[in-house]
């Protein structure tokens, strides 16, 4: 018996007939953000962009791109990545009939197409930020660069490290030690007869997982970056925050300051160290202006990178982090030695000049070596606070380090230019990782990895523009 519905609103009975309306444009709004959706992908040359355009002569016929990619994008921007959501969505949700057109491919064709359509997704994604640039959104030519990291399909159980499986095989032969023990102690019985049977099972199983780890051992030790992960090949072990350690991409983004669209991304199993250049020259290519001002952070300050992002055409403010571990011995830290350019000779703290005395190669660097003589930096009192070595205090230089010097008076020019970076690039990271929910990305391997970015970063930036300028002028723009 049900609850009584007296004074309360009451639904319709489920056995009365309805008359519901013939078409399904009667069932959307004129302001449903579904409608842009449609425009977009309507207005593209899906031909050029790198998809296949045109039907295969036999056989079944198939979904045109068009179909396919507004799935997608409706999928991403209402947060359904998964390949049978949104089959299921496509049978039951009257929105993505309307796009479709009544059409429902199955999981298995959604996620071939997203597998097989990489270069045209990466290239739509791109010829929204054209539009955006149409539209004037990109008056402003600071950009802010920063990675973050997503975590990938592959668990931490399975990344292997040569540490990781020196370990595991301890434990393993450890245990196989222990029941041997136990098989030789039951012989050693007499007059008693015990069944070694499960002992012996748990041996088989053993040896069997010694065997594994021991050629799990040679290929992670003939691996470039010393570390394997068996479920998706190009995932790393990265540090997330802190200590914490997880098996991630790290997706690198350039983040327009004044309204905080993607104008340029990369997926990357990499650090952020050495990517401030090549993010940067994507960001100049999608706002089609040479000279951009880059923000990124300490961990991005290279001094080869940073001459290359100059070389460009760019401006980059990267704070030095202190790198030096001058302080953990107990020395003065080299920052306390200043360079005196007209002398080309360092002046330490005890106002002693290290003249430069010959120039040599430094991992792959060319680098110009300065020290005063013994004699004197033996004599002087304060020997014991520069070096724990009984030869002088050696300071090294790189020979571009003069191009790159006038940074520290530039960000001393921009004091915000830190707290801009961290306002403008952790809000798409935010919203993107929120829309993903905690598994983050669904695909393997970096290709596919990658597209799946892709189409984030379009719905992203794509409900970005709709709560700017809002749905009207965006299709206005989209048509013109």
């Amino acid at each position: 018996m049900g609850y009584p519905m007296n004074g309360f609103i009451e639904g319709a009975s489920r056995a009365q007939a309805t008359l519901f309306p013939d078409r399904l444009d009667d069932y959307l709004t004129e302001e449903n953000e579904i409608r842009v959706i449609d425009y977009f992908i309507d207005s593209l040359d899906l031909s050029n962009l790198g998809f296949k355009t045109v039907p295969a002569d036999s056989g079944r016929p198939a979904y045109h791109p068009s179909t396919m990619l507004k799935l997608f994008v409706y999928g991403y921007l209402n947060r359904i990545q998964s390949s049978r959501r949104l089959e299921r969505e496509a049978g039951r949700n009257v929105e993505l009939m309307w796009l479709l057109g009544r059409l429902a491919p199955d999981f298995k064709t959604i996620a071939d197409f997203r597998k097989d359509n990489g270069k045209g997704i990466k290239n739509t994604c791109r010829a929204f930020i054209g539009l955006c640039r149409q539209m004037n959104m990109f008056t402003e030519v600071i950009v802010a660069i920063d990675g973050s990291k997503f975590k990938a399909v592959n668990s931490k159980d399975n990344n292997y490290t040569p540490k990781k499986l020196q370990f595991h095989i301890a434990r393993v032969e450890k245990h196989i030690d222990k029941y041997l023990k136990q098989l030789d102690d039951s012989d050693k019985e007499d007059g008693k007869h015990i069944d070694g049977t499960p002992i012996k099972e748990k041996l088989a199983w053993l040896e069997k997982r010694l065997s594994e780890l021991k050629i799990l051992q040679v290929r992670v030790n003939e691996h470039p970056e010393k570390q394997l992960s068996t479920v998706d090949p190009d995932s790393r072990l990265m540090k997330t925050q802190g200590m914490t350690r997880s098996v991630c991409y790290n997706v690198q983004t350039a983040v327009d300051s004044e309204h905080h669209l993607i104008v340029a991304h990369e997926v990357t199993n990499k650090p952020d160290r050495g990517q401030l250049c090549e993010t940067g020259k994507q960001a100049q290519a999608a706002l089609a202006q040479k000279t951009i001002t880059v923000i990124a952070d300490k961990g991005y300050y290279s001094g080869p990178d940073i001459k290359d992002t100059q070389d460009a055409g760019m401006t980059a403010l990267v704070p030095k982090g202190d790198t030096s571990g001058s302080e953990k011995k107990g020395i003065f830290n080299r920052s306390l030695f200043k360079y005196d350019a007209e002398k080309d000779v360092y002046i330490c703290p005890a106002s002693q000049e290290l003249l430069y005395r010959f120039t040599s190669d430094e991992k792959g660097l060319t680098v110009k070596r300065y020290w005063v003589d013994a004699p004197t930096c033996r004599a002087c009192e304060l020997k014991s606070q520069c070096s724990n070595s009984k030869q002088s205090r050696r300071i090294t230089r790189w020979e571009h380090q003069d191009e790159i010097d006038h940074l520290e008076d530039l960000m001393a020019s921009m004091p915000d230019s830190m707290l801009i970076r961290k306002q403008t690039v952790e809000h798409p990271f935010g919203t993107i990782k929120s829309w993903m929910g905690a598994t983050h990305f669904l695909t393997r391997q970096l290709k596919n990895v990658g597209t799946e970015m892709n189409l984030h970063v379009l719905a992203y930036n794509l409900r970005r523009m709709m709560s700017i300028h809002g749905q009207d002028k965006l299709i206005a723009a989209i048509t013109a």
